[in-house]
């Protein structure tokens, strides 16, 4: 039977999968040793398996008007045990340096008033909120969950792409992957050493439960949603559902004497933590928008009075601004004296008259993006653009500089990505999804990988027609233990059995 990777073209990028042509990367050996034998019409109908199972249990996602099920590539990413340990430092180091940066944001601003980052960029951000100034949580923690987009750059180092901190999503797609890859292809884990990622649920509900008010034993925690048209609410729901608390949309809940209830068939209920996936401009229409019926109004007084916490915290997206990201390894070492373990992608500021009209006359040769954009939207790679959105392109950046960032264009790294039967190679980033409860930032293992379809295309979301895989971190096996020393061979006549060798494989565990 012909090897299905026979075939398989290595793009221009750091291939993920291999080192060469034929070759696995180390912590690839053992899943290429596994698929080679597949056929394409064994890979095809695995493949057809899995979006079956995605649409049994209604892992869709809306792309251009039609509910599909969300793409999952029968090839998963590895990392190992090494990099994976270098990637969660690295993470954990940002979300502590961001945590600490929104907690002086509307805080004392000492950040500002010590000249590291310019005054201007606060009242600049479309994502400051005054409203959200001395509010501190009850046990300081604003970033309860983030998500860190991460890229592996030409040179197969790990890039910060940009930071989420505000609502990120797509946890439910890695605990769906790994739920439908253990169904559909068993054998792939029979003899790899993957770490599981069913923890998350309990993390986040213990992180939520660790930021309830001052003197609440037992608190009611509860998910917020905009309600079942957001694209979104599958994973609302799932969170929900595994956590054990109830989901909620503004209509069940009421705000008086600055305390919130959730309306249910057995009376009121207090509520002490919201975790809301519901933006800050519809969360309180006391507050931000009056004509929102999404949220509840009185949410934010509840919260300024202590007697309900809202996850993650308002006024969060100062932190996710791509301006602000530019200044984040200058945030690691102001705040935590450290050197950032992972590194920015290269990226201009336009604010700086000189470096504006440097990238207004080179704009064919750099990545462009809105500075408060989400979902790849209005992201523009230069040279793949046509003229005519270049120069469109370039009156928006001329008349507002605050507005842009400039990057260089990195060839994301490429993983093996069934495209029909076969495997071709594909642009991917990655996820990770941490989880902080005060005492610590802990990591889901792997996150969420997300695959951009379309050959050669860069932008990996799903809302560009992108997909995802399962992403596999690997245990990090102990070194075996060292033979028993030698021993002379002792003569026939004087042979008895030894008690002194023998092991009972604690060594192992």
């Amino acid at each position: 039977m012909a090897d299905i990777f026979d075939a398989y073209a290595m793009a221009g990028a750091w291939d993920e999968m291999f080192e060469r042509p034929g070759v696995a990367r180390p912590p690839y050996q053992a899943l290429f040793a596994a698929l080679q034998p597949l056929g394409a019409e064994e890979l095809r109908f695995r493949a057809d398996q899995l979006a079956r199972v995605f649409t049994d249990r209604g892992v869709t996602f809306d792309y251009a008007g039609e509910e599909r099920p969300f793409p999952l590539d029968l090839i998963p990413r590895v990392i190992d045990a090494h990099e994976w340990d270098l990637i969660s430092r690295g993470v954990r180091q940002r979300v502590r340096a961001l945590e600490a940066f929104l907690d002086d944001v509307y805080g004392e601003r000492a950040v500002f008033r010590d000249g590291v980052v310019p005054w201007r960029l606060l009242h600049s951000s479309p994502h400051f909120h005054r409203e959200a100034a001395g509010l501190r949580p009850p046990n300081g923690v604003r970033v309860h969950v983030a998500g860190v987009d991460l890229i592996r750059d030409e040179h197969g180092d790990m890039r910060v792409l940009e930071d989420n901190v505000r609502t990120p999503s797509g946890v439910s797609y890695v605990l769906e992957n790994r739920l439908a890859m253990t169904r559909t292809l068993p054998a792939l884990f029979a003899e790899q050493p993957v770490r599981p990622v069913d923890e998350y649920p309990a993390r986040l509900l213990a992180a939520l439960r660790n930021a309830a008010p001052e003197g609440v034993a037992d608190p009611t925690v509860v998910v917020l949603t905009p309600g079942i048209y957001n694209a979104a609410y599958f994973e609302h729901a799932l969170l929900a559902r595994l956590m054990g608390v109830e989901l909620v949309e503004g209509r069940d809940l009421v705000c008086e004497n600055n305390r919130v209830h959730m309306v249910t068939t057995y009376g009121r209920r207090p509520v002490h933590v919201i975790y809301r996936r519901v933006d800050d401009d519809f969360l309180d229409p006391l507050h931000f928008r009056a004509d929102s019926t999404l949220g509840c109004p009185g949410l934010l007084n509840a919260a300024r009075a202590g007697h309900v916490t809202i996850s993650n915290g308002v006024g969060n997206g100062v932190a996710d601004d791509k301006l602000i990201y530019t200044y984040v390894p200058d945030l690691i070492r102001y705040y935590l004296a450290e050197e950032p373990l992972l590194r920015n992608v290269e990226t201009y500021r336009l604010e700086d008259p000189e470096v504006l009209h440097q990238v207004a006359d080179s704009l064919h040769e750099l990545v462009l993006k809105p500075v408060d954009g989400a979902g790849g939207k209005g992201i523009v790679i230069g040279p793949r653009a046509a003229p005519e959105r270049l120069a469109e392109l370039r009156e928006a950046v001329l008349a507002d500089p605050r507005g842009w960032i400039a990057q260089r264009p990195v060839a994301l790294s490429t993983s093996p990505t069934l495209i029909g039967d076969r495997p071709a190679p594909r642009h991917i980033d990655l996820r990770p999804f941490a989880v902080n409860d005060g005492d610590d930032v802990w990591l889901l293992p792997g996150g969420l990988t997300r695959v951009a379809l379309p050959e050669g295309e860069l932008v990996v979301n799903s809302s560009q027609g992108g997909g995802s895989k399962d992403t596999w971190v690997l245990f990090d096996r102990p070194d075996p233990a060292p033979p028993p020393p030698a021993v002379p061979a002792p003569r026939p006549a004087q042979w008895t059995p030894s008690r002194t060798a023998s092991w009972d494989g604690e060594q192992q565990q």
